[in-house]
């Protein structure tokens, strides 16, 4: 398992077939990475009880939600998971929610990765795309 201080917490809703995000002002907070077998993660967010009503229905109806993330500092990318609240806690004046889920943008990165290796590597025009598929479907068929 690998731990991350987690930096920024957006939740992305959906109203009036409009997507919009709320940001989520952290007290703290940290993400884990399980590294298991399913490639979920452990989001803890621990905020103002503020937040109290709005956590606790989501808590309560068990929702899957989209959330993105910034982790160990605020210029990196963020990173989107689709997540459910396991549990939620009152410490004094604030909340402590932890959520399980997976990470959506893994394919991106991955994309981005390969191609960058592949341009590393000298492979350009038709030769790239050719290599770019072939490596696609060799992980594909893992």
């Amino acid at each position: 398992m690998k731990t991350f201080k987690l930096i920024s917490l957006d939740i992305v809703e959906e109203k009036n077939d409009d997507i919009t995000q709320r940001r989520i002002k952290l007290q703290d907070g940290l993400i884990i990475n399980r590294e298991d077998d399913h490639g979920r993660w452990v989001i803890e967010a621990f905020v103002d009880e503020y937040y109290d009503e709005f956590f606790q229905a989501m808590y309560d109806n068990d929702e899957e939600i989209m959330v993105q993330v910034k982790i160990t500092t605020q210029s990196n990318r963020p990173a989107t998971f689709l997540v459910k609240p396991i549990d939620f806690n009152r410490i004094g004046n604030r909340i402590n929610i932890i959520f399980i889920g997976t990470i959506v943008d893994r394919q991106q990165e991955y994309i981005e990765k390969t191609l960058k290796q592949l341009l590393d590597e000298g492979y350009q025009g038709d030769e790239l795309l050719e290599e770019f598929k072939r490596r696609g479907a060799e992980s594909n068929s893992r």
